[in-house]
């Protein structure tokens, strides 16, 4: 789930915050396309504001979980598909806290170090920004929360995959309900005031955003004050001890800006070694992988964040799909010779042109994939590229698998799906494309995948798709067989080919499972003028 950054109208569930752009920020403004990347930044950064006050809108429709006002009942329990909303809540909203803390330390980082001036208030804009966001939707979020006492309980529970450990939800209250936390903002503002009245070069793209979120702040503040709950601060301290650590901030700062610096443009997984996967691959295998460092994993649940589709080459299409029942089932279809390839050029001529069109050095596509520019053809040399990758391959005939592909290119050209609706057909997702190739459907066996549901829509992610093949494993009816995996290691800076045990423990792991080996890094924002 790497798509281009684009502000849709509404982003109404976190889920749909995948953007293909890294999160980059060297300390040097000074390399080439660090204007590029700066302006892909910008979109991340309103792209995931939105995000984060879509969750806020969620909270605010779901009265009968969340209370539209103080209630001190603390004898209703919600039931167990009400407390799993407000855990995919609570989690979608730590992502956001996250992100904003790398977005805004990294641009901190450069801000102090730049010394041209218009990089200098860019840098600056970006930071203020982030902190806004954060800052204002964490305090609406806690508002909302304090209204049920149940919530504190709820959400001090650990959350394995997040890397969160108990109290959480008291360290989040701790660090945004805190005097240096109003101060800080009050400091900033008043550098924003100067340079905005000071500096003709300061015209952000950002601006209104920045002072709407001021505003709301402001209003906040006048209203209940940016301390909403320090009557309860000696609860607060008694939980923490006297700690204001984030638990998921740890290494955020050097994690997501120097490492990725180092690693800009290079993935774990070598040439090489996709020259060697591709030898085990066949049509109708799907691949699940995972790329580190990258914005594109806010929001996406659990390890695994991408999905994709190889479709093979014509030749491989060729080969694979010979038994002569299928040869009949498809000139049925339609097909002028009673191969896949001919029914897919009449039906599908223009995309199937698109399909055997050469790519970069000259390679040939072998992939269908939702990323951000739509549903395209791609090169298994360039999708492969990821730190992690594991091949499944469905359990099925070649009728069910050539049926599947066919599906497939059905969704080709379609644009990519920002609301992440697996009830529209008009976009699709990465793992909605594997999910409606293979669909069940009349006579069609296909693979049967699950959904689940997260912040009121029905999805199925690539991590539940790595899940469904552990579960299953080793009984009868296994769905999936597995293929190959190359497992990344970022300390050694290399993926190693690994074992199907291996692969079946990796959906457990923390989606930020590097992240958390890092020593603990402090995020507040230092922006000095």
């Amino acid at each position: 789930m790497q798509p281009k950054p684009a502000v849709p109208a509404t982003i109404p569930i976190l889920v749909c915050l995948v953007l293909l752009f890294q999160v980059t920020v060297s300390n040097s403004r000074a390399t080439e396309g660090a204007q590029h990347r700066y302006e892909k930044d910008l979109q991340l950064i309103e792209m995931s504001r939105n995000g984060m006050k879509s969750i806020i809108a969620f909270i605010d429709v779901q009265p009968e979980i969340f209370p539209a006002v103080k209630t001190s009942n603390t004898d209703r329990l919600l039931d167990r598909q009400q407390r799993m909303v407000v855990w995919q809540t609570w989690k979608s909203f730590l992502d956001y806290v996250l992100f904003y803390d790398s977005m805004g330390r990294m641009y901190t980082d450069t801000y102090l170090s730049t010394e041209g001036n218009e990089q200098k208030l860019d840098s600056f804009a970006a930071s203020f920004a982030s902190f806004l966001t954060q800052y204002r939707f964490t305090l609406d979020y806690i508002d909302r929360m304090e209204k049920n006492p149940s919530m504190h309980i709820m959400l001090n529970e650990p959350v394995p995959e997040l890397g969160l450990k108990e109290e959480t939800y008291t360290l989040l209250k701790f660090r945004f309900l805190n005097v240096i936390r109003g101060a800080e903002f009050a400091r900033l503002n008043i550098l924003y005031n100067h340079y905005k009245e000071n500096n003709k070069l300061f015209k952000s793209p950002l601006q209104a955003t920045i002072e709407e979120d001021i505003d709301a702040i402001w209003t906040t503040s006048q209203q209940k004050g940016p301390l909403l709950t320090v009557k309860n601060a000696a609860k607060i301290i008694s939980d923490l001890g006297l700690t204001t650590l984030f638990p998921v901030q740890k290494g955020a700062s050097e994690l997501m800006g120097n490492i990725k610096i180092r690693r800009l443009n290079r993935s774990l997984i070598i040439a090489e070694q996709i020259k060697q996967l591709s030898a085990k691959l066949q049509p109708g295998d799907i691949l699940l992988q995972r790329r580190e460092w990258y914005a594109s994993n806010v929001g996406i649940p659990g390890f695994w964040t991408h999905a994709a589709l190889y479709i093979g080459t014509p030749a491989e299409r060729t080969d694979f799909f010979q038994r002569q029942e299928l040869a009949h089932w498809l000139t049925k279809q339609g097909s002028e010779d009673g191969t896949l390839d001919s029914l897919l050029r009449v039906r599908y001529p223009d995309y199937y042109q698109l399909s055997i069109l050469p790519r970069e050095e000259n390679h040939a596509p072998s992939i269908l994939e939702a990323i951000g520019e739509g549903v395209l053809f791609t090169t298994l040399e360039h999708s492969a590229a990821a730190d992690s990758i594991v091949v499944l391959r469905p359990n099925l005939s070649q009728k069910a698998i050539a049926r599947a592909i066919l599906n497939a290119f059905h969704y080709s050209g379609r644009p990519y799906d920002f609301n992440f609706d697996f009830r529209t057909d008009s976009e699709l997702v990465c793992s909605e494309l594997i999910f409606k190739a293979y669909q069940q459907s009349g006579d069609y066996e296909g693979l049967s995948l699950p959904l689940s549901e997260i912040l009121g829509r029905p999805i199925i992610s690539p991590n539940e798709i790595a899940e469904l093949f552990d579960k299953e494993y080793g009984l009868e009816g296994q769905q999936l067989t597995f293929v190959a995996f190359l497992d990344g290691n970022e300390k050694e800076l290399k993926a190693v080919e690994s074992n199907v045990e291996q692969f079946r423990q990796s959906w457990k792991r923390p989606k930020w499972s590097v992240w958390i080996q890092r020593p603990a890094d402090n995020m507040s924002s230092t922006l000095s003028p």
